[in-house]
Protein backbone atom coordinates (compact mmCIF):
# COMPACT_ATOMS: atom_id res chain seq x y z
CA UNK A 1 0.00 0.00 0.00
CA UNK A 2 1.20 3.79 -1.03
CA UNK A 3 1.01 5.40 2.86
CA UNK A 4 1.14 9.37 2.92
CA UNK A 5 1.47 12.25 5.32
CA UNK A 6 0.95 15.43 4.68
CA UNK A 7 1.96 18.32 6.97
CA UNK A 8 -0.52 19.81 9.42
CA UNK A 9 -1.94 22.78 8.83
CA UNK A 10 -4.39 23.39 11.59
CA UNK A 11 -3.09 26.66 13.75
CA UNK A 12 0.03 26.00 15.62
CA UNK A 13 -0.28 22.28 14.82
CA UNK A 14 3.59 20.64 14.94
CA UNK A 15 2.54 16.94 15.46
CA UNK A 16 2.84 14.66 12.56
CA UNK A 17 1.31 11.56 11.45
CA UNK A 18 3.92 9.15 11.15
CA UNK A 19 7.59 8.98 13.09
CA UNK A 20 10.38 8.22 10.72
CA UNK A 21 10.59 5.07 12.98
CA UNK A 22 7.15 4.36 12.44
CA UNK A 23 7.80 4.71 8.72
CA UNK A 24 10.62 2.35 8.91
CA UNK A 25 8.44 -0.55 10.66
CA UNK A 26 5.51 0.14 7.35
CA UNK A 27 8.42 -0.03 4.75
CA UNK A 28 9.42 -3.12 6.73
CA UNK A 29 6.14 -4.54 5.78
CA UNK A 30 6.51 -4.22 2.29
CA UNK A 31 4.29 -0.70 1.96
CA UNK A 32 5.52 2.68 -0.09
CA UNK A 33 5.63 5.51 2.28
CA UNK A 34 5.30 9.65 1.06
CA UNK A 35 6.18 12.69 3.19
CA UNK A 36 5.17 16.27 2.26
CA UNK A 37 8.94 18.17 2.66
CA UNK A 38 9.38 19.31 6.05
CA UNK A 39 6.09 17.43 7.76
CA UNK A 40 7.90 16.87 11.17
CA UNK A 41 10.96 19.41 10.53
CA UNK A 42 9.84 21.44 13.22
CA UNK A 43 9.33 18.92 15.82
CA UNK A 44 13.17 17.37 15.23
CA UNK A 45 12.40 14.93 12.42
CA UNK A 46 13.74 16.13 9.32
CA UNK A 47 13.92 14.80 5.69
CA UNK A 48 16.65 13.54 5.97
CA UNK A 49 15.37 11.13 8.93
CA UNK A 50 12.32 10.55 7.02
CA UNK A 51 14.07 9.10 3.60
CA UNK A 52 16.88 6.73 5.96
CA UNK A 53 14.14 5.42 7.06
CA UNK A 54 12.39 4.45 3.56
CA UNK A 55 10.20 7.38 2.36
CA UNK A 56 10.08 9.90 -0.53
CA UNK A 57 9.60 12.96 -0.06
CA UNK A 58 7.33 14.57 -2.23
CA UNK A 59 6.74 18.92 -2.21
CA UNK A 60 2.88 19.43 -1.65
CA UNK A 61 0.37 18.15 0.16
CA UNK A 62 -1.99 17.56 -3.00
CA UNK A 63 0.75 15.04 -4.49
CA UNK A 64 0.23 13.26 -1.28
CA UNK A 65 -3.43 13.30 -1.31
CA UNK A 66 -3.54 12.77 -4.87
CA UNK A 67 -1.06 9.64 -4.82
CA UNK A 68 -1.52 7.89 -1.34
CA UNK A 69 -4.12 4.79 -0.79
CA UNK A 70 -4.11 5.49 2.73
CA UNK A 71 -3.63 9.22 4.37
CA UNK A 72 -2.07 9.18 8.03
CA UNK A 73 -2.88 12.43 10.08
CA UNK A 74 -3.02 13.85 13.24
CA UNK A 75 -5.88 16.12 13.28
CA UNK A 76 -8.86 16.44 11.42
CA UNK A 77 -9.07 17.05 7.73
CA UNK A 78 -9.32 21.23 7.04
CA UNK A 79 -11.84 21.94 4.32
CA UNK A 80 -9.21 22.21 1.68
CA UNK A 81 -7.75 18.54 2.60
CA UNK A 82 -11.36 16.93 3.09
CA UNK A 83 -11.55 18.32 -0.91
CA UNK A 84 -8.58 16.43 -1.71
CA UNK A 85 -9.81 13.18 -0.76
CA UNK A 86 -11.26 10.58 -3.30
CA UNK A 87 -13.70 7.30 -3.21
CA UNK A 88 -11.67 4.46 -2.34
CA UNK A 89 -9.13 6.53 -0.02
CA UNK A 90 -8.40 5.85 3.53
CA UNK A 91 -7.89 8.53 5.85
CA UNK A 92 -7.02 7.93 9.36
CA UNK A 93 -6.62 10.37 11.59
CA UNK A 94 -8.66 12.57 14.91
CA UNK A 95 -11.94 13.29 13.12
CA UNK A 96 -14.17 14.76 15.67
CA UNK A 97 -17.22 14.93 13.60
CA UNK A 98 -20.09 15.26 16.12
CA UNK A 99 -19.62 19.13 16.46
CA UNK A 100 -18.79 19.52 13.02
CA UNK A 101 -21.39 19.63 10.44
CA UNK A 102 -19.40 20.99 7.55
CA UNK A 103 -16.14 18.47 7.89
CA UNK A 104 -18.95 15.61 7.69
CA UNK A 105 -20.70 16.87 4.87
CA UNK A 106 -17.45 17.31 3.31
CA UNK A 107 -16.30 13.47 4.23
CA UNK A 108 -19.72 12.07 2.88
CA UNK A 109 -18.71 13.86 -0.52
CA UNK A 110 -15.89 12.95 -0.89
CA UNK A 111 -16.96 9.12 -0.77
CA UNK A 112 -13.30 8.49 1.20
CA UNK A 113 -13.02 5.24 4.05
CA UNK A 114 -12.62 7.80 7.10
CA UNK A 115 -11.43 6.04 10.48
CA UNK A 116 -11.18 8.12 13.61
CA UNK A 117 -8.77 7.71 16.33
CA UNK A 118 -11.40 8.64 18.87
CA UNK A 119 -13.36 6.10 18.42
CA UNK A 120 -11.13 2.81 18.04
CA UNK A 121 -12.14 1.01 21.35
CA UNK A 122 -10.06 -2.40 22.46
CA UNK A 123 -11.28 -5.17 24.96
CA UNK A 124 -10.98 -3.42 27.91
CA UNK A 125 -13.35 -0.99 26.95
CA UNK A 126 -11.33 2.17 26.80
CA UNK A 127 -10.09 4.11 23.78
CA UNK A 128 -6.77 3.40 23.04
CA UNK A 129 -5.56 5.60 20.48
CA UNK A 130 -7.24 8.76 22.15
CA UNK A 131 -5.49 7.66 25.89
CA UNK A 132 -2.21 9.26 25.06
CA UNK A 133 -3.63 12.89 23.95
CA UNK A 134 -5.91 12.46 26.96
CA UNK A 135 -3.53 12.26 28.86
CA UNK A 136 -1.26 14.99 27.44
CA UNK A 137 -4.37 17.14 28.04
CA UNK A 138 -5.22 16.41 30.80
CA UNK A 139 -1.38 17.52 32.42
CA UNK A 140 -1.54 20.45 30.29
CA UNK A 141 -4.73 21.46 31.83
CA UNK A 142 -3.15 21.91 35.25
CA UNK A 143 -0.11 23.96 33.62
CA UNK A 144 -2.46 26.60 31.23
CA UNK A 145 -4.59 26.91 34.04
CA UNK A 146 -2.06 27.49 36.61
CA UNK A 147 0.08 29.91 33.88
CA UNK A 148 -4.00 31.84 33.23
CA UNK A 149 -3.85 32.19 37.06
CA UNK A 150 -1.72 34.77 37.10
CA UNK A 151 -2.87 38.49 37.05
CA UNK A 152 -0.76 39.70 34.09
CA UNK A 153 -2.49 36.67 32.07
CA UNK A 154 -6.00 38.18 32.83
CA UNK A 155 -6.37 35.83 36.49
CA UNK A 156 -7.64 36.65 39.85
CA UNK A 157 -3.03 36.55 40.90
CA UNK A 158 -3.12 33.06 42.53
CA UNK A 159 -0.43 30.41 42.71
CA UNK A 160 -2.06 27.47 42.80
CA UNK A 161 -0.30 25.29 45.79
CA UNK A 162 -0.05 28.70 47.47
CA UNK A 163 2.70 29.11 50.23
CA UNK A 164 3.06 28.68 53.98
CA UNK A 165 0.83 30.96 55.18
CA UNK A 166 -1.33 31.54 52.73
CA UNK A 167 -3.97 28.51 50.99
CA UNK A 168 -3.81 27.28 47.81
CA UNK A 169 -5.80 26.96 44.95
CA UNK A 170 -9.54 25.06 44.78
CA UNK A 171 -8.91 22.90 41.28
CA UNK A 172 -12.22 21.08 40.41
CA UNK A 173 -11.78 18.46 37.85
CA UNK A 174 -15.42 17.45 36.32
CA UNK A 175 -14.57 13.79 34.82
CA UNK A 176 -12.51 11.20 36.76
CA UNK A 177 -11.76 9.51 33.23
CA UNK A 178 -7.96 9.88 31.17
CA UNK A 179 -8.18 13.54 31.44
CA UNK A 180 -9.42 14.08 35.01
CA UNK A 181 -6.78 11.53 36.65
CA UNK A 182 -4.03 13.10 34.96
CA UNK A 183 -5.35 16.57 35.71
CA UNK A 184 -5.77 15.55 39.28
CA UNK A 185 -2.39 13.89 39.56
CA UNK A 186 -0.73 17.48 38.40
CA UNK A 187 -2.81 19.41 40.37
CA UNK A 188 -1.98 17.41 43.17
CA UNK A 189 1.74 17.60 42.62
CA UNK A 190 1.59 21.08 42.57
CA UNK A 191 0.58 21.31 46.16
CA UNK A 192 -3.15 22.63 44.99
CA UNK A 193 -6.31 21.69 46.75
CA UNK A 194 -8.46 19.34 44.27
CA UNK A 195 -11.52 17.65 43.87
CA UNK A 196 -13.09 15.73 41.20
CA UNK A 197 -16.30 15.23 40.22
CA UNK A 198 -17.68 11.88 38.27
CA UNK A 199 -20.74 9.83 38.37
CA UNK A 200 -19.39 6.46 38.90
CA UNK A 201 -18.79 5.72 42.60
CA UNK A 202 -16.61 2.75 41.76
CA UNK A 203 -14.25 5.11 39.77
CA UNK A 204 -14.66 7.15 42.90
CA UNK A 205 -13.09 4.32 45.10
CA UNK A 206 -10.22 3.93 42.57
CA UNK A 207 -9.65 7.45 42.92
CA UNK A 208 -9.56 7.55 46.50
CA UNK A 209 -7.39 4.76 46.78
CA UNK A 210 -4.85 5.66 43.69
CA UNK A 211 -4.64 9.02 45.19
CA UNK A 212 -4.42 7.77 48.71
CA UNK A 213 -6.66 10.46 50.04
CA UNK A 214 -5.29 13.50 48.91
CA UNK A 215 -7.87 14.64 46.55
CA UNK A 216 -11.92 15.23 47.40
CA UNK A 217 -13.91 12.55 45.22
CA UNK A 218 -17.25 13.69 45.02
CA UNK A 219 -20.16 11.95 43.55
CA UNK A 220 -21.25 14.49 40.88
CA UNK A 221 -24.76 16.23 40.97
CA UNK A 222 -26.05 19.05 39.34
CA UNK A 223 -25.96 20.36 42.75
CA UNK A 224 -22.49 19.37 43.69
CA UNK A 225 -21.47 20.80 40.33
CA UNK A 226 -22.33 24.38 40.85
CA UNK A 227 -21.18 24.43 44.55
CA UNK A 228 -17.52 23.47 43.84
CA UNK A 229 -17.70 25.54 40.69
CA UNK A 230 -18.30 28.52 42.73
CA UNK A 231 -15.61 27.82 45.03
CA UNK A 232 -13.25 27.06 42.25
CA UNK A 233 -9.99 29.20 41.47
CA UNK A 234 -9.42 26.80 38.44
CA UNK A 235 -11.96 24.43 36.66
CA UNK A 236 -10.98 21.95 34.06
CA UNK A 237 -13.78 19.94 31.50
CA UNK A 238 -12.54 16.83 31.38
CA UNK A 239 -15.85 14.76 30.52
CA UNK A 240 -16.56 12.89 27.15
CA UNK A 241 -19.33 10.36 25.83
CA UNK A 242 -17.52 8.53 22.81
CA UNK A 243 -17.94 10.06 19.35
CA UNK A 244 -20.80 12.19 20.35
CA UNK A 245 -21.32 15.97 21.55
CA UNK A 246 -19.87 16.89 24.86
CA UNK A 247 -22.64 17.53 27.56
CA UNK A 248 -22.97 20.96 28.92
CA UNK A 249 -22.08 20.99 32.15
CA UNK A 250 -21.49 24.68 33.63
CA UNK A 251 -24.09 26.46 32.65
CA UNK A 252 -24.01 30.55 31.75
CA UNK A 253 -25.89 31.43 35.22
CA UNK A 254 -23.01 29.43 37.04
CA UNK A 255 -20.26 30.93 35.20
CA UNK A 256 -21.45 34.25 35.77
CA UNK A 257 -21.05 33.64 39.73
CA UNK A 258 -17.68 32.07 39.72
CA UNK A 259 -15.14 34.08 40.82
CA UNK A 260 -13.71 37.70 38.69
CA UNK A 261 -10.29 36.21 37.86
CA UNK A 262 -11.02 32.38 37.86
CA UNK A 263 -10.49 30.26 34.62
CA UNK A 264 -12.21 27.38 32.59
CA UNK A 265 -9.75 25.11 30.84
CA UNK A 266 -12.91 22.46 28.35
CA UNK A 267 -10.51 19.98 26.81
CA UNK A 268 -13.44 18.53 26.05
CA UNK A 269 -13.60 21.75 23.34
CA UNK A 270 -13.00 18.84 20.33
CA UNK A 271 -16.29 17.62 20.77
CA UNK A 272 -17.92 20.45 21.57
CA UNK A 273 -17.18 21.89 24.52
CA UNK A 274 -18.85 20.98 28.22
CA UNK A 275 -19.35 25.13 29.38
CA UNK A 276 -22.02 26.91 27.77
CA UNK A 277 -19.77 29.67 26.78
CA UNK A 278 -17.16 27.43 25.64
CA UNK A 279 -15.64 28.27 21.65
CA UNK A 280 -12.74 26.81 19.95
CA UNK A 281 -9.55 28.52 20.53
CA UNK A 282 -6.22 28.14 19.36
CA UNK A 283 -2.70 28.46 20.89
CA UNK A 284 -1.82 31.63 19.14
CA UNK A 285 -5.19 33.27 21.20
CA UNK A 286 -5.49 30.39 23.87
CA UNK A 287 -8.14 32.94 26.13
CA UNK A 288 -10.89 34.85 26.02
CA UNK A 289 -13.28 36.13 29.54
CA UNK A 290 -16.67 36.03 29.91
CA UNK A 291 -18.35 37.43 32.99
CA UNK A 292 -14.98 37.87 34.45
CA UNK A 293 -14.12 34.06 34.01
CA UNK A 294 -11.18 33.10 31.97
CA UNK A 295 -11.89 30.40 29.02
CA UNK A 296 -8.84 28.27 27.73
CA UNK A 297 -10.53 26.21 24.95
CA UNK A 298 -7.46 25.28 23.04
CA UNK A 299 -8.56 22.64 20.20
CA UNK A 300 -5.36 21.19 19.98
CA UNK A 301 -4.08 21.03 23.42
CA UNK A 302 -1.60 18.41 22.77
CA UNK A 303 0.25 20.14 19.98
CA UNK A 304 1.51 22.82 22.24
CA UNK A 305 3.81 19.72 23.11
CA UNK A 306 4.01 18.50 19.40
CA UNK A 307 7.49 15.88 20.15
CA UNK A 308 5.73 14.29 23.11
CA UNK A 309 2.51 14.41 21.99
CA UNK A 310 3.29 12.97 18.19
CA UNK A 311 5.69 9.94 20.08
CA UNK A 312 2.90 9.13 22.35
CA UNK A 313 0.25 8.94 19.39
CA UNK A 314 2.28 6.94 17.27
CA UNK A 315 3.19 4.55 20.37
CA UNK A 316 -0.70 3.44 19.93
CA UNK A 317 -1.90 3.76 16.22
CA UNK A 318 1.36 2.17 14.47
CA UNK A 319 -0.10 -1.12 14.93
CA UNK A 320 -3.41 -0.34 13.61
CA UNK A 321 -1.94 1.40 10.73
CA UNK A 322 -0.09 -1.97 9.61
CA UNK A 323 -2.89 -4.08 9.87
CA UNK A 324 -4.99 -1.57 7.64
CA UNK A 325 -1.92 -1.50 5.35
CA UNK A 326 -1.20 -5.21 5.34
CA UNK A 327 -4.54 -6.63 5.49
CA UNK A 328 -6.18 -3.60 3.66
CA UNK A 329 -9.18 -1.83 5.05
CA UNK A 330 -12.29 -3.60 4.67
CA UNK A 331 -10.47 -6.80 6.04
CA UNK A 332 -8.57 -5.48 9.01
CA UNK A 333 -11.96 -3.48 9.85
CA UNK A 334 -14.01 -6.58 9.48
CA UNK A 335 -11.53 -9.31 11.38
CA UNK A 336 -11.31 -6.50 14.50
CA UNK A 337 -14.37 -5.50 15.87
CA UNK A 338 -12.30 -2.41 17.74
CA UNK A 339 -10.77 -1.40 14.55
CA UNK A 340 -14.51 -1.20 12.70
CA UNK A 341 -15.49 1.01 15.73
CA UNK A 342 -13.14 3.84 14.52
CA UNK A 343 -15.19 3.95 10.68
CA UNK A 344 -17.18 7.10 11.05
CA UNK A 345 -17.66 7.42 7.09
CA UNK A 346 -17.22 5.11 4.22
CA UNK A 347 -18.18 5.94 0.52
CA UNK A 348 -20.81 8.27 1.37
CA UNK A 349 -22.73 7.01 4.70
CA UNK A 350 -22.34 7.91 7.86
CA UNK A 351 -21.17 4.72 10.19
CA UNK A 352 -21.08 5.80 13.67
CA UNK A 353 -24.37 6.30 15.33
CA UNK A 354 -23.16 9.16 17.43
CA UNK A 355 -22.35 11.57 14.53
CA UNK A 356 -25.57 11.05 12.47
CA UNK A 357 -27.82 11.40 15.75
CA UNK A 358 -25.36 14.64 16.40
CA UNK A 359 -26.26 16.08 13.26
CA UNK A 360 -29.69 14.65 12.46
CA UNK A 361 -28.70 12.43 9.34
CA UNK A 362 -29.20 9.28 8.53
CA UNK A 363 -26.24 6.39 9.42
CA UNK A 364 -26.29 2.84 8.66
CA UNK A 365 -24.35 0.21 10.74
CA UNK A 366 -20.02 -0.12 9.87
CA UNK A 367 -19.81 -3.97 9.35
CA UNK A 368 -22.98 -3.55 6.46
CA UNK A 369 -21.46 -0.42 5.20
CA UNK A 370 -18.60 -2.42 4.43
CA UNK A 371 -19.89 -5.48 2.97
CA UNK A 372 -22.80 -3.68 0.89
Amino acid sequence: MLIGVPKEIKNHEYRIGLTPDSVKELVRNGHQVIVETNGGASIGFDNGQYEAAGAEIVATAQEVFERAEMVVKVKEPQPNECEMLREGQVLFTYLHLAPDLRQTELLVKSGATCIAYETVTDNAGTLPLLAPMSEVAGRMSIQAGAHHLEKAQGGQGVLLGGVPGVAPAKVLVIGGGVVGTNAAYMAEGMGADVTILDRSVPRLRELDKEFGGRINCVYSTAAAVEQYALEADLVVGAVLIPGAAAPRLLTRDIISRMKNGSVLVDVAIDQGGCFETSKATTHEEPTYVVDGVVHYCVANMPGGVARTSTMALNNVTLPYAIALANKGAKEAMLEDQHLLNGLNVHKGQITYDAVGVAHDLPYVDAAEALNS
